[in-house]
């Protein structure tokens, strides 16, 4: 058979030179490649910033929702950040959230091939409360940083869940590089019982923010929320007093039913007694939800400081909407209209008789008082 250096070619063995050399190159790609899912996975990890200060779940009313303390009548106010948010409403459907989530995850090999460097860790912070205080727009704003992730919906672990153990609880995180801070919220943790003596458990080191607003501010904005679900309830009047009547009158006698949770909520230093058995002072942070939309910057930057974070969310980010009257975050990079959770302005306030709201600033006073004393920090409401 005649010779032929096509065939010899062919069926030749690659030389070690050149097996070396595929060897280098197919590093190289697999480099290449792993590099451009990373940034593709990291830009996935920034959400998209829609939020606004009129529609978060928790509420914290418009700068101008000032309220009269004299005898005459409380005019409409519209609660700003009240209307719920459906990520809210879904604390007691994780396991079927979960289950979607690992489906969506299987559904791609590669994802997981790349990702090993993520892991789901327990959160290291927790906003805690307050119900209609502005929570749902402070976790908005952090997770705008590239160094926090956050659950989006609230877990309710704590109070609703927590016989499904800390692995569960776990699961529902999500997936955090070196370095970055795991976050979630659930309001209601505030003013539970047995949740201070819970997260101690798990981690005597989790830092905790409150987010805190005008008592009676939040307490109709509470009533507001239910009424928008129940429009059959009664007054508020009616719930806020135990003798009705004698409120709707205007009578000196009418007494504060402290046990209606939309006025339980807002006695923050009876609450704040039980954190403080088992976590320092230094370990909790108080955010006013009033300067969160009057001076949203200014309040991020202590979040951001107490949370032990490069102070990246800053002015450069909100954008004060005049005609809803509130902030809305935008790219401080780019020319994109600045985004706002929600399509509505948010829920309106009912009338509340002037002589109805000064009695319970007067129930609220001496609580009020005592905060300002535990916290360090007078928040103005009297």
């Amino acid at each position: 058979m005649e010779y032929s250096p096509i065939l010899h070619n062919l069926y030749a063995v690659p030389s070690s030179h050149v097996k070396n050399k595929l060897f280098v190159l197919c590093i190289m790609l697999s480099l290449w490649v792993y590099m451009i899912y990373c940034c593709v996975g990291y830009c996935t990890t920034i959400p998209t910033p829609l939020i606004s200060a009129s529609t978060t779940h928790s509420g914290v009313s418009e700068s101008d929702g000032e309220f009269d303390n004299q005898d005459s009548s409380l005019g409409a106010s519209r609660d700003l950040l009240n209307n719920e948010n459906e990520l809210d409403s879904r604390g007691d459907d994780w396991d079927e959230i979960r289950g979607e989530a690992k489906a969506l995850q299987g559904d791609n090999a590669m994802s997981g091939f790349f990702n090993e460097s993520e892991s789901k860790k327990l959160p290291q912070a927790i906003i805690i409360g307050v119900k209609k205080g502005g929570t749902r727009a402070l976790l908005e704003f952090l997770r705008v940083h590239p160094d926090i992730r956050a659950v989006g919906a609230e877990p309710h672990f704590f109070d609703r869940n927590y016989d499904k153990g800390l692995e569960w609880y776990r699961d529902l995180m999500p997936k955090t590089l070196e370095g970055q801070l795991t976050m979630e919220k659930t309001p209601s943790y505030f003013v539970t019982k047995e949740v201070p003596s819970r997260i101690y458990t798990m981690s005597k080191h989790t830092k905790l923010i409150v987010v805190v607003r005008d008592p009676v501010t939040r307490a109709i904005s509470d009533y507001t929320q239910t009424r928008s679900k129940k429009p059959d309830i009664p007054s508020f009047e009616s719930l806020a007093f135990r003798n009705a009547t004698a409120a709707s009158g205007g009578g000196g006698g009418a007494v504060v039913d402290a046990t209606w949770s939309a006025v339980q909520i807002g006695m923050y230093a009876k609450h704040l007694e039980r954190w403080l058995q088992y976590f320092p002072a230094e370990q909790l942070l108080f955010v006013s939800g009033e300067r969160l939309i009057s001076d949203p910057s200014g309040e991020m930057a202590q979040v951001q400081d107490f949370l032990g974070l490069r102070r990246v969310v800053n002015d450069r980010h909100f954008h004060f909407n005049v005609a809803k009257g509130f902030p809305c975050l935008k790219r401080p990079e780019g020319n994109s209209k600045p985004h706002c959770l929600g399509k509505t302005k948010g829920r309106t306030h009912p009338n509340i008789a002037g002589h109805v709201v000064q009695r319970l600033r007067e129930f609220y006073q001496p609580y009020n008082t005592k905060f300002y004393q535990m916290t360090g920090h007078d928040f103005g409401w009297d």
